[in-house]
């Protein structure tokens, strides 16, 4: 390819304006209530117990405001905020905080999400209801199957809908008791309809994620730390299944997990390019493909 990566963040709007792009769409953002935020980065201080690496957070911003503002200066033009609970009776509160924050900003999608609880059905349709555009789950963080009992109608309401459901069920960077493709192949014997993003390319059972993206129609994939040199010496990708991601053009998503990222932005972009599967391939997943599911014109 004769455009170059990104060598920088402030290289970035260069790199996407040569690609033809109008920006970039985000599949995976996070912005959270503040003491939430405070507890997640709070874990990532003590990542080398957990991780087995240093985890330095680049935009460890005082707030939103600040955040937003480097967003805007990469030219990411929309984005989630991806709230997920980690125990019951959280949800329907991220759900109220996190829609009132994409009311706020237009270039908010506005997200939402679900524990299994027996209320779970009726918070889920309140946030439909209020807009929400985006689901987002955590397998290991919520320590649940997805398969729960009590997820089945909600489940069930997201297919009908089509609405996207970002999913961290892959067993990395922690594996959890129902992480990993078992639990989300059964799933999706259930409900083959769901219009699911495998955060993290599934990482580590990248192979096992990119077969069920190849065999459900609306099974997509997200991009998010995948391939950085960071996630390359913790969970590496056998560059033996590379081409298998060629056809899958259409299924992937840019996505980052902005702010909690160990490196600049601009290194996600580079490790993608660097991927080298064409210009065609970058458009699609850094714009064409999270806006036609998000619904955001150029």
């Amino acid at each position: 390819m004769t455009i170059q990566p990104p060598v920088d963040d402030a290289d970035v709007p260069r790199y996407w304006r040569e690609l033809g792009l109008p920006g970039l769409v985000d599949a995976h953002i996070h912005f959270l209530p503040e003491r939430v935020q405070a507890k997640v980065w709070r874990f990532f201080e003590d990542a080398e117990a957990h991780y087995g690496a240093h985890w330095p957070i680049a935009y460890a911003l005082p707030d939103d405001a600040a955040r937003l503002a480097i967003l805007e200066q990469l030219g990411v033009r929309a984005f989630p905020s991806l709230p997920y609970p980690h125990k019951a009776g959280m949800a329907a509160w991220l759900n109220d905080w996190s829609l009132e924050f994409a009311a706020a900003h237009p270039q908010v999608v506005p997200s939402a999400t679900f524990y299994p609880e027996p209320e779970a059905p009726v918070y889920v349709s309140d946030a439909l209801a209020a807009g929400a555009r985006i689901f987002k789950v955590h397998v290991q963080v919520g320590g649940f199957d997805p398969r729960h009992h009590l997820l089945a109608p909600v489940w069930q309401r997201l297919e009908e809908t089509g609405t996207p459901v970002v999913i961290h069920c892959g067993s990395g960077p922690l594996a959890g008791e129902h992480t990993g493709p078992g639990p989300m192949t059964g799933l999706l014997q259930r409900h083959p309809r769901l219009q699911l993003v495998i955060a993290h390319l599934g990482m580590p059972e990248y192979r096992a994620f990119m077969e069920l993206a190849e065999r459900y129609e609306r099974v997509h994939l997200d991009t998010t730390m995948f391939a950085t040199d960071f996630t390359e010496g913790l969970m590496p990708f056998d560059r033996a299944d590379l081409p298998r991601l060629a056809p899958l053009r259409d299924k992937v998503l840019l996505g980052s997990d902005f702010p909690s990222i160990p490196y600049p932005y601009a290194h996600q972009l580079a490790a993608l390019h660097r991927l080298d599967l064409g210009e065609d391939w970058l458009r699609a997943v850094l714009w064409n493909n999270g806006a036609r599911l998000f619904g955001i014109e150029a």
